[in-house]
């Protein structure tokens, strides 16, 4: 009976110290994988107040540049009476600049979500090699754990 017992206890001891260890390497990979969703929260939150900085800048200017031109078509107005071919031609011709400006805005604004997109893109990519990285990390240590 002391050898069976002694059996079991040697029996329990491994398979309580596999369990222990088992646990430490699922910590450890949770760790790793939480650190990796963190920098990944805090680069997209960066990101998010870069890419509204710089849309929320450029809608400012376009606002001035609205307020300069209303100012402009209120002195335009007073002297429309006195030479109405040439204020027709600078109304039009200051329609087809807004517009050129609008377009530019836009594309503006689209260039820098792209960026901000490609940014964000990379940053999440390797997050997940980091991810994947951890669990063939797991997978190899578990394997040498329940190979003794």
């Amino acid at each position: 009976m002391d050898g069976n017992n002694k059996k079991v206890q040697e029996t329990f001891s491994q398979n309580a110290g596999k369990a222990v260890e088992t646990l430490s390497v699922w910590a450890d990979a949770n760790q790793r994988v939480l650190r990796e969703l963190a920098e990944l929260s805090a680069v997209t939150a960066k990101e998010s107040v870069r890419l509204y900085g710089e849309i929320a800048q450029s809608m400012v200017q376009a606002f001035s540049d609205a307020q300069a031109q209303s100012l402009r078509w209120q002195a335009a107005w007073q002297e429309a009476p006195k030479d109405p071919m040439l204020w027709y031609h600078r109304a039009l011709s200051d329609g087809i600049d807004n517009a050129q400006k609008a377009f530019r805005l836009l594309e503006g604004h689209a260039q820098a979500v792209t960026k901000s997109a490609e940014r964000l893109s990379t940053t999440a990519e390797q997050a997940g090699k980091g991810i994947q990285e951890t669990f063939s990390s797991v997978v190899t240590k578990m394997k040498e754990v329940y190979a003794a």
